[in-house]
C-alpha cells in the first residue's frame, strides 16, 4: 500500500453523505461498529482498511492522537512537513480538544493543506456535517490564504511504497 493508494480511496468517496441526513449513519460507521456516531474517524479507518494500511485507531480522535504520539509518528503544526496520506487532527472552537480528523492529499506550500474529510460540510458544522468533502485547511498562522488554524497536528502513517 502507498500513500497515493490511500489518498485515491479517500478521494473516490467525495460526495458521500450520511443517510438519512443528520443521522450519522454511514457505511464507515457500520464498518467500525460505531454507526450513528460522529464518523470522521470511522471514515479514515475504512479508507485505511481498503488499502490494508495499519494505523492507530482514530474512531476516537483523541485516542488517535495518543496512538500516533505513542509510536513516535506525530508532528506539531509549527514544525510539520505534511505529506499526502498524513492524518490532520483538528480542534474546532466550541468542541472538545481533538474533535475531527481528515486525510491530507496535498501540502499546498503556503501553510495550508488540501484534505479529504468525512462528516464535514461546506458551511455548517466542520466536525459533524454529514458529508465527505475536499477542504483546504491551514496549519500555520502565517498561511497565505489567511485561514484560521484548526489543525493541531499530524499523524504520519508508515507506507510501503
Amino acid at each position: 500500500m502507498s500513500a497515493a493508494d490511500f489518498v485515491k480511496v479517500a478521494q473516490a468517496e467525495i460526495g458521500t453523505k450520511e443517510e438519512p441526513a443528520d443521522s450519522n449513519k454511514t457505511k464507515y460507521g457500520k464498518f467500525t461498529g460505531h454507526d450513528g456516531q460522529p464518523w470522521c474517524g470511522s471514515f479514515v479507518m475504512w479508507c485505511a482498511a481498503q488499502v490494508r494500511l495499519k494505523i492507530p485507531n482514530v474512531v476516537s480522535t483523541m485516542e488517535g492522537v495518543k496512538g500516533f504520539q505513542g509510536i513516535g509518528r506525530w508532528q506539531n503544526p509549527a514544525t510539520a512537513t505534511p505529506a499526502p496520506g498524513d492524518l490532520a487532527f483538528f480542534d474546532f472552537p466550541g468542541g472538545r480538544t481533538t474533535d475531527h480528523v481528515g486525510i491530507v492529499i496535498k501540502d499546498n506550500g503556503d501553510g495550508t493543506v488540501t484534505t479529504v474529510e468525512g462528516n464535514t460540510s461546506e458551511a455548517g458544522s466542520q466536525n459533524n456535517g454529514g458529508a465527505v468533502l475536499q477542504k483546504v485547511r491551514a496549519y500555520r498562522a502565517n498561511n497565505k490564504k489567511k485561514l484560521p488554524v484548526f489543525i493541531m497536528g499530524f499523524g504520519k502513517p508508515i507506507f510501503k511504497n
